[in-house]
């Protein structure tokens, strides 16, 4: 299956120390090598980036670094393909348009069963269960709500909607309008909030360091969602299986608890078994 990663805050930032992590699992320290996308929100505007090579070696991932494009909301995604071959249009994140604004989503798992789209308003480009699931999501909010509903009344349709997806198959996500991030867990989903007192961290997948108090200051808050933790002497919140978590402005304002599971994998990295 694939990765997912997620960054929600209440001030610009860039996500290089944890995407350079991250993107290693593209076929360095793990598999998933059928490509990689990210997505930075811009005001109302989205800067995305994807290809579908190994997301370790790509030139385009390279300007994630190269740029340090400062974001306060940012989906990323390395793929496994399950269903879709490796193309430019099966690769996460997914964009649609709601309410006048950019949704950005991103999936981990596979769906065996497919929502039915046939009277959907919004139809998927490419062939992946991923994108199916998106569509039908964002179609079944737009027949919902005429306009733009509270948050709160938004938290409750995406867990009803969820609750009808993950019949299907496994359903990790991380999704996104640019005000928001709602992550749901199915099997594997960390997330960690960085505030003051800010301290060093060391990176799992390659042992690189950073001490944030020469970046952040007071007042700054940075949440990171990722399936497997990035860092080693950090302190991961581990999701509940079934579990919602809803962020704004990198603090937690919403979640929904569910089961109680152990890391559904093995290894430092909680890494893929591979084939």
């Amino acid at each position: 299956m694939c990765q997912l990663l997620g960054m929600n805050c209440n001030t610009p930032t860039d996500i290089v120390f944890s995407f350079e992590g991250f993107r290693r699992r593209a076929g360095l320290t793990d598999c998933h090598s059928d490509g990689f996308g990210i997505a930075f929100f811009e005001g109302k505007g989205i800067r995305i980036f994807r290809d579908n090579h190994a997301a370790h070696s790509s030139p385009i991932a390279d300007c994630v670094k190269q740029y340090h494009i400062k974001s306060l909301n940012v989906i990323a995604h390395i793929r496994k393909a399950t269903q879709g071959e490796v193309n430019i249009e099966n690769t996460h994140p997914f964009i649609r348009e709601l309410w006048g604004q950019n949704w950005v989503f991103a999936h981990n798992g596979n769906l065996t069963t497919h929502p039915d789209l046939t009277d959907s308003l919004y139809q998927p480009i490419g062939s992946t269960d991923s994108e199916a699931a998106f569509c039908y999501m964002v179609s079944q909010l737009k027949t919902r709500f005429n306009q733009k509903p509270t948050e709160n009344e938004l938290f409750d349709a995406l867990q009803q909607i969820t609750k009808t997806i993950s019949v299907g198959g496994t359903f990790n996500f991380i999704l996104s309008n640019g005000e928001w991030m709602i992550a749901h867990c199915a099997t594997n989903l960390h997330y960690l909030t960085r505030k003051a007192p800010f301290g060093k961290a060391q990176r799992i997948d390659d042992d690189g360091i950073i001490d944030f108090n020469d970046y952040a200051k007071e007042g700054d808050r940075v949440t990171i969602i990722t399936t497997f933790p990035l860092t080693k002497d950090e302190t991961w919140t581990k999701m509940e299986y079934g579990g919602f978590v809803f962020f704004k402005q990198g603090e937690k304002i919403a979640e929904i608890t569910g089961i109680k599971t152990e890391t559904i994998d093995d290894g430092t990295l909680g890494l893929a078994k591979c084939a």
